[in-house]
């Protein structure tokens, strides 16, 4: 099969105002495995773009040489209506202008949607069961009446990756390390993911809260488990993860070609393309909890001036940045402390902080008191 590119249009939000997702197909439609990625759900996210760029390059050369055995679905740009919301010259992207929605979030329980329509469906045979429960999400998926375009949206993209294999979701954060969210159940399954990329920190957790795009692929696996018992062999058929390529700043061919490359070799390890990925890498960081995430928090307003870079290994009550008041002649500062030992793996490009921001972002190794999942993410 040749690559194919399929221009798939939302429905209008007023008179003479269409826009489009582009889809770009490689490999038999049907054939396993299958994967998804995806770019820019948060249209202000632009790493994941380029390397997505970068990617169908490498995956048209692939297609030439006869090396796509299975299935390959990319969506260089997965939000066009946030890509449409520009003010003063500034991409706002991350909430939908019109209800304020965060465009990852709010995406269906495919679990709850596929009730009634098991029945009969599912015994012994796992094969055959993850085949039909594909099968109901589809269905599923089609019969969903959203209200509006952004609800619109996103049916599209579940329904695009609806029955794949694995399925990336590409972001970024503001100023990070490459780090990876995947669910708890998955791992140390997508360790093979984690060291291709070279991710620097690796945070798990089943349910985080508010149904991001990533959890709404892997959640329905364990929750039909739960619910139909051993009697009804369901394995976790579905590798879903968030990828966070760096910071927003970190738009650049260099990188994007290497991220690109380490995908294809993922997902040759992983049989969607042919050849030999070579040895795994060696893994950069160990897997905390997402639950173990501290975040240092601006007490008041001030100049954020950092002592510690993302990457940084910080112990828990090290300062990491000192708050400044500019308006103090004798140059007061509050310093700013990591709530948990562990690796800054991200923080705030914002310079000026209020009351209440987040500052920085440290992954540890233990649950902190307070971080509860279902609430575990940044809206």
């Amino acid at each position: 099969m040749t690559h194919r590119v399929e221009r798939l249009a939302l429905p209008a939000a007023s008179p003479g105002c269409e826009r489009f997702h582009l889809v770009h197909r490689f490999g038999a439609e049907g054939a396993r495995p299958k994967a998804y990625l995806q770019a820019a759900i948060h249209a202000d996210e632009i790493p994941g773009m380029l390397v997505l760029h970068h990617l169908l390059g490498a995956l048209i050369a692939a297609e030439r040489a006869g090396e796509i055995v299975g299935e390959v679905v990319v969506v260089p740009f997965a939000n066009p209506i946030g890509l449409a919301q520009s003010l003063r010259g500034e991409l706002l992207g991350r909430y939908e202008f019109a209800g304020g929605d965060n465009f990852n979030r709010g995406f269906p329980d495919l679990a709850a949607a596929l009730e009634g329509r098991l029945d009969g469906r599912l015994g012994a045979d796992a094969a055959a069961n993850v085949a039909a429960i594909r099968e109901a999400m589809i269905e599923a998926v089609a019969a969903m009446e959203p209200a509006d375009e952004i609800g619109a949206q996103r049916r599209r993209l579940v329904g695009l990756a609806c029955d794949a294999d694995l399925v990336l979701d590409l972001h970024c954060d503001s100023e990070a390390i490459l780090h990876l969210f995947v669910a708890e159940a998955l791992w140390p399954g997508a360790a093979d993911l984690a060291a291709d990329l070279g991710c620097e920190a690796v945070m798990l957790a089943d349910q985080s809260g508010g149904e991001p795009f990533d959890e709404t692929f892997s959640r329905p696996w364990a929750v039909l488990a739960e619910r139909f018992g051993p009697e009804v062999p369901i394995p976790p058929a579905c590798l879903s993860a968030t990828v966070e390529l760096r910071g927003e700043s970190d738009v650049d061919d260099r990188l994007a070609t290497a991220d690109a490359a380490n995908l294809m070799r993922f997902l040759s390890r992983r049989g969607v393309l042919a050849g030999d990925p070579g040895p795994l890498p060696a893994p950069r960081c160990a897997a905390t909890p997402l639950t173990g995430v501290g975040y240092v928090i601006a007490p008041a307003a001030g100049i954020v001036a950092y002592a510690k870079a993302p990457g940084d290994r910080v112990g828990a009550g090290e300062t990491v940045a000192e708050l400044v008041d500019p308006t103090a002649a004798d140059a007061a500062r509050i310093a700013l402390a990591s709530p948990t030992e562990g690796v800054l793996f991200g923080r705030a490009r914002a310079r000026l902080a209020r009351p209440g921001d987040r500052v920085c972002k440290v992954a540890g190794p233990v649950a902190l008191a307070g971080r509860e999942p279902g609430r575990l993410l940044m809206d």
